[in-house]
């Protein structure tokens, strides 16, 4: 069996072989440390490391509805239903008249016309012609008497649609 050569600086002077100088009592280790230089974050192939004991943000509170929000809402819902409601009652109004359907006076002080069955004790007037156009009083009127039984007439102009509707009474 042989014996392994003796560890340490040969060169040293003043100093047994086999020790190291700098060890000073400590041990050394049985093998030389491998790698080179330590790892840094963010290499591929290693996780990134973070910092050890960085604060955790607080979670954001959660946003509640202000007042000006809940009445911004409450007005859109109010002018929507404000126009589907209108939009709704103009649909039994003269210009959704055909011949055949029974109208009635709006109010005592409106001159609009509104359609009703003609079972109903409302129904007025009974529709016998409709003709669309632009019709003075005059030529509404004349236009009216050519057909058999009339006894008025109602004359839509303005914005919407025009148009003449020849009555006769209920």
């Amino acid at each position: 069996m042989t014996t392994p050569p003796p560890q340490g600086n040969p060169f040293a002077q003043g100093q047994p072989q086999g020790q190291n100088p700098y060890a000073q009592g400590q041990p050394q280790a049985p093998y030389p440390p491998q790698g080179g230089y330590p790892q840094q974050p963010g290499q591929p192939g290693f996780p990134q490391q973070g910092a050890p004991y960085a604060p955790v943000p607080p979670e954001q509170p959660r946003r509640r509805f202000s007042f000006k929000t809940i009445k911004n809402v409450v007005i859109v819902i109010a002018v929507l239903t404000a126009v589907i409601g209108g939009w709704i009652a103009s649909r039994d109004d003269a210009d959704q008249a055909a011949v055949g359907d029974c109208l009635k006076s709006a109010s005592s002080s409106s001159d609009r016309m509104e359609v009703v069955d003609c079972s109903s004790s409302e129904a007025e007037v009974k529709v016998l012609k409709k003709v669309p156009g632009h019709y003075t009083e005059f030529t509404a009127e004349t236009e009216c008497r050519k057909v058999d039984e009339a006894t008025g007439f109602y004359a839509e102009t303005g914005d919407g649609e025009e148009f003449l509707l020849c009555l006769t009474e209920v």
